[in-house]
């Protein structure tokens, strides 16, 4: 399929079944409160935090390059590609410097404001518009770009967007440190995110899809904050006590 980065017409997830000859995702309560949640917790977020985001608009208009969203081609549900929107924190021909869509802790190719704005995720705040678009949820694993999901084992590949793609979730936590752990490894940094940390990150994925339910997103949403203001806390996997283990060496 020229639209998708992987043809799933012949290899449907369990998540969805075959009608009209068309792949339909179940109807549930889950799936209906989450998107209720997700409409109403962007609304909320976008009215208490836009006197914050002007003067982040303003700072961004007026530093670095001066343009102030980023948007990229990302990877959705079912594999669909879709357009994700972030406050820009580098620069624009970033993808073409340096090491390419890899960032690493204090990055040359970021702007004045973009590490603030990375480090503290405020980055992301944009993206509540998607959710209320229906690209994303608050909560699923991250959208990546083609190359960063190929990296994923194929199995993956195949079962990772059986769900949207979140602002946050399991990944993005556990991965709180990816930016310094790109920086600190002796390998080169896209060989270690391809060997080291996507089949770890795909793992972690997964065990989302298996543990989906209101309570495992509220969790997780609490732990987004936390690991914030504690980075090397460990207190997700003492929440999540079956969560696949954490073996990184850098």
């Amino acid at each position: 399929m020229v639209n998708d980065p992987i043809s799933r017409e012949t290899e449907i997830s369990n998540l969805y079944v075959k009608k009209g000859g068309k792949a339909q995702q179940r109807v549930t309560f889950y799936s209906v409160s989450k998107r209720l949640f997700d409409i109403f917790l962007s609304a909320i977020v976008i009215i208490l935090l836009s006197p914050l985001l002007l003067p982040i608009m303003l700072g961004l208009s007026l530093t670095g390059e001066g343009y102030i969203f980023y948007t990229q081609k990302r990877i959705g549900l079912r594999n669909r590609y879709f357009n994700i929107l972030k406050f820009a924190t580098m620069l624009k021909d970033s993808p073409n410097m340096g090491t390419g869509l890899i960032t690493l802790r204090n990055d040359p190719r970021l702007t004045p404001m973009g590490k603030f704005l990375r480090k503290t995720k405020i980055n992301e705040i944009p993206q509540v518009f998607n959710v209320l678009l229906g690209n994303m949820s608050i909560v699923g694993p991250r959208p990546l770009v083609d190359k960063t999901f190929k990296a994923y084992p194929r199995d993956i590949q195949y079962n990772v967007y059986n769900c949207k793609p979140g602002i946050t979730g399991i990944g993005s936590i556990v991965f709180r440190d990816e930016e310094e752990l790109m920086s600190m490894t002796r390998i080169p940094p896209q060989e270690f995110y391809e060997r080291i940390i996507a089949p770890y990150k795909g793992e972690l994925e997964l065990w989302y899809q298996k543990h989906q339910s209101f309570w495992t997103d509220v969790q997780i949403i609490f732990l987004t904050f936390w690991v914030v203001v504690f980075p090397k806390s460990q207190l997700t996997f003492k929440i999540f006590k079956d969560l696949p283990k954490r073996k990184i060496s850098v």
